[in-house]
């Protein structure tokens, strides 16, 4: 080990540096502007040239005390002084040895500290002193060896062990230390500890450059057969001109710069490769050749990489939802929980959401799903589904085929050019199947967020990413979609509009658009509220608003009409006459329910594909042997519900006052009038068997009472589907009570706020409370009433009876 001596304290004037050490045995070059260290540097000028050098602890220092230095710094030898026009100083110093502040001297304009020299004086015996000079000697002579900015000639200056002090600051000169590094070895007067830690940072060095040579070699060999394959490339090319195919090479060469830029996937890349490969082999005109061709051409043509991303904001797309829709509230909140889920997890959200908008023709679907685009700032492309009958149109054709294509979906992709269009599957419940295959089978893979990141088209045979893509799907009816896609699928109800809806968008959405591309303005052609709500009602039947945006179309064309006849006429005004002799009489006028007869017949509530409806079943009861009839062209399950209902009546028969086997006596003919429409479900269930109570026990039912529900062998009425558009409908016919199963008050509790006040709709458990509700007298009341009238009246005939007897006994 080594003792430290002091060698010389003397005055000397400091240079503070920043970010800087200055080591013994270097020369480096300094600026200097401070006050303190230019009057610093003259005093050392115009004395013996030597100045104490140290680094500042923190660099945001400005003007520096000593308590802001380092305690051990460099006693440095100023060479050369160069003074810069901007009144700076360019120095050149050479640290000397280390020196230690002993303390501050009051200096004036500069810094002053007595500093005391530091030499590190050897005590170390000649065998541990020879193994630390070898080791690190050895080692810096590999350094030197390695990198190619320090030359050889340094080593001559070391000869032996007595130079390892030497050696030690040399080598700390040399390695790119930081700025802390540097000042851990200055302050590191022990010659040992010193000479150990210089010898692990210059292993640490040395891996670093081998590691640089092992990479540059590598580089230099992919340059090699860069260059080999650069040359051979261009024989090749001479021999192409030579055979006159010079155009064909420039199409692979171009497909192969194509390739660079396009960022495909492994397995695309390595097939693409190959293809490429094959393709040069060919002949240009060969068939495979043009196959082959069109096949990569598919492939680049793709995106890959390529996506928009969702900047649209959550208030500037509700806005965009609802300036293009009016109602829809459940579509549209899916939306925005989509945005806002995606913008809160980025890119962490992998899967988009695959919804299937169902409802009525002409509510929106297809609109609305444009809407979504805009409001996510997707590009959007539609696949009409209706009438598929062929696999091959979902998952494309193999390309042994002749003019072999990939399926609608890569069309698709291929077609928007991003990774994360919103692709719109119109009509997925119209899809066939035959010999060629099931296309909604193959749709399975298509929509199911777990399979679609690696679908496979058969013209392709590669894999390709379909998880960022936003499918919605829109139909009529989710009955005619096969159960394992439908469970892939989230179903958004679309229901059909209110008469208020209707008159909504009709004068915020389709007028203005209906003016806009007749180039009218709103002054030239005036339809009153009262008009719209007429032609609403009067004139139009469905559930959207396609009938009506053509109405109201055709009277637009009309008063435009008008307008070119009499150059005069500023202003058509569309009033009730108008409306009568440009579209005729009404064809949709609600019919007068005070003139239907009671007795026998009950109204039941139905859903069609435009909408609600009302269902008038009749009853009449004839003398016969028992036979039940059913007309109005019922389907199965119908046909069901009403043996059910007549099993229920004979089941009630002594409640309701009937005899044991009326039906033995009675011919019963169950009639649903509009005979040319078919009709099916469950839901007549009530109806009818309300219509057979009431022909049987002659008790009329109230002509503003309509009913809906499903009907069991004991009584019992269980929900049904459809029911905004049945209520609807009912409200739009004046019906003022509407009777269903108590297990779809919370289905009506999503929508009551949209039903007319003046409906109300009555829950009820079994047919017994049926019979209560729609019967202007309770039937079971009634029955025991007549029993006890009956049993009065044979009490009396019994009792004239045996008084005619007494007085025939005493005759």
């Amino acid at each position: 080990m080594e003792s430290v001596k002091d060698q010389k304290v003397k005055f000397l004037p400091v240079l503070p540096l920043k970010n800087m050490v200055a080591l013994p045995k270097s020369i480096i070059p300094v600026v200097v502007g401070r006050d303190i260290s230019i009057n610093a540097v003259k005093f050392a000028a115009e004395n013996n040239k030597e100045i104490f050098v140290s680094a500042q602890k923190l660099e945001n220092v400005d003007n520096p005390g000593v308590a802001d230095l380092f305690k051990i710094g460099t006693k440095a030898n100023i060479l050369q002084i160069a003074r810069m026009p901007n009144g700076t100083f360019k120095i050149l110093i050479e640290g000397i040895c280390r020196s230690e502040i002993q303390s501050e001297q009051q200096s004036d304009g500069f810094l002053g500290v007595i500093a005391k020299d530091m030499t590190a004086e050897n005590d170390l015996n000649s065998e541990s002193l020879s193994a630390l000079w070898r080791n690190l000697f050895e080692k810096f002579k590999t350094y030197v060896s390695l990198n190619s900015k320090i030359s050889e000639e340094i080593l001559v200056m070391f000869k032996g062990p007595q130079d390892l002090d030497y050696l030690t600051d040399t080598i700390a000169v040399q390695l790119p230390l930081s700025f802390h590094q540097r000042q851990e070895i200055l302050e590191l007067v022990d010659l040992e500890k010193r000479s150990i830690h210089l010898s692990v940072l210059l292993e640490k060095e040395i891996a670093v450059l081998e590691t640089e040579q092992k990479i540059k070699k590598r580089v230099q060999r992919q340059i090699d057969k860069n260059q080999k394959d650069y040359y051979l490339n261009e024989q090749m090319r001479a021999i192409q001109r030579e055979l006159g195919r010079q155009d064909y090479q420039q199409e692979i060469d171009s497909l192969r710069q194509q390739i660079k830029k396009t960022k495909l996937s492994k397995e695309a890349l390595d097939k693409v490769e190959s293809e490429i490969k094959r393709l040069e082999s060919m002949q240009p005109t060969s068939p495979e050749a043009v196959v082959s061709r069109n096949y990569i051409d598919w492939i680049l043509g793709l995106p890959w990489n390529v996506s928009t991303k969702d900047n649209v904001s959550l208030n500037e797309a509700e806005n965009i939802l609802n300036k293009s829709h009016a109602a829809m509230k459940k579509a549209k909140e899916r939306i925005i929980e989509f945005l806002a889920a995606k913008k809160f997890a980025g890119n962490d959200l992998k899967k988009a959401p695959i919804v299937c908008l169902a409802g009525p023709p002409g509510v929106g679907k297809t609109s609305l799903a444009l809407s979504i685009a805009d409001s996510l700032g997707r590009k959007l492309v539609r696949i009409s589904l209706g009438g598929m009958r062929d696999e091959a149109e979902i998952r494309g054709h193999r390309r042994t085929y002749i003019g072999a294509m990939p399926g609608k979906i890569i069309q698709a992709m291929k077609k928007a050019g991003v990774t994360n269009p919103v692709i719109v599957l119109d009509e997925i419940d119209k899809m066939a199947m035959d010999f060629r295959g099931d296309p909604a089978s193959a749709l399975l893979e298509v929509l199911d967020p777990e399979q679609n990141s690696v679908f496979s088209d058969y013209f392709l045979e590669i894999d390709y990413d379909l998880s960022n893509v936003m499918f919605i799907t829109t139909a009529n009816v989710v009955d005619n979609i096969p159960y394992p896609l439908l469970d892939r699928m989230e179903i958004i109800g679309l229901n059909g509009y209110t008469t208020a809806e209707k008159l909504k968008i009709a004068q915020d959405f389709l007028l203005p658009k209906l003016f806009k591309e007749h180039a009218l303005k709103v002054e030239q052609v005036k339809i009153d509220e009262s008009i719209v709500l007429k032609v609403i009602e009067e004139y139009t039947k469905e559930a959207g608003v396609r009938q009506l945006e053509r109405v109201l179309a055709k009277l637009i064309r009309k008063s435009i009409q008008l307008l070119l006849k009499d150059k005069n006429l500023k202003t058509v005004t569309v009033d009730q006459e108008s409306v009568i002799s440009w579209l005729g009489r009404p064809k949709f006028k609600l019919p007068d329910r005070t003139k239907l007869k009671d007795v026998g017949r009950v109204t039941g509530l139905a859903w069609t594909e435009v909408g609600g409806d009302v269902l008038d079943v009749e009853v009449v009861t004839l003398k016969g042997k028992g036979a039940l009839t059913l007309t109005g062209q019922l389907g199965e399950v119908m046909q069901e519900s009403a043996q059910a209902a007549m099993t229920y009546i004979r089941s009630r028969a002594k409640d309701l006052g009937l005899k044991p086997d009326f039906y033995s006596e009675l011919d019963i003919h169950i009639h649903v009038p509009e005979g040319a429409i078919p009709k099916d479900g469950p839901s007549a269930g009530i109806t009818i068997g309300t219509a057979i109570a009431s022909a049987l026990t002659g008790i009329h039912v109230d002509k503003n009472v309509a009913m809906t529900g499903e009907i069991t062998l004991q009584g019992r009425v269980l929900p049904v589907g459809g029911l905004k558009e049945k209520l609807l409908a009912a409200a739009r016919l004046g019906i003022t009570k509407v009777i269903v199963s108590n297990e779809n008050e919370d289905d009506i509790k999503e929508f009551e706020k949209e039903l007319d006040n003046k409906l109300n709709v009555v829950y009820v458990d079994n047919m017994d409370d049926v019979l209560k509700n729609s019967f202007s007298v309770d039937p079971f009341e009634k029955a025991k009433m007549d029993g006890k009238n009956l049993t009065k009246n044979k009490s009396k005939k019994n009792l004239k009876k045996s008084k005619k007897r007494k007085v025939k006994s005493k005759r």
